[in-house]
């Protein structure tokens, strides 16, 4: 069973982010410059993937390509230094990369969304 992303609303009506606890997450530390990934579940086809990382962390995140950490000049890349939440399908590889020296954490929690069909 997966927990289904669900915006509760505040005072005024507003939808508000108090989302529940998730049954479906990950979570690691990544060394310096050594990319790891795992793949979305696929009990669910639709999901949204909340981030979260060591404070203060710069970690590169790309659900499209293999991670890599930008060089020193401008380039183009698919990558995205520490987003905060992203819509994935079930079966796609998150890839992760950082930097870092000081092995940062970094943990992904699923909720299914929309429509919240197999």
């Amino acid at each position: 069973m997966s927990t289904k992303f669900n915006l509760t609303k505040d005072i005024a009506g507003y939808n508000g982010f108090g989302i529940s606890f998730s049954l479906d997450g990950e979570g690691t530390s990544l060394a310096a410059n050594a990319e790891q990934n795992f793949t979305v579940p696929s009990n669910y086809r639709n999901w949204i993937a909340i981030f979260s990382y060591t404070p203060g962390a710069n970690i590169w995140v790309d659900g499209i390509n293999t991670a890599v950490v930008p060089g020193t000049t401008f380039s183009a890349t698919t990558a995205e230094l520490n987003p905060s939440a992203r819509a994935v399908v079930a079966g796609q590889k998150l890839s992760f990369i950082t930097a870092d020296t000081s092995t940062p954490w970094v943990s992904v929690k699923l909720l299914i969304i929309n429509p919240y069909v197999n």
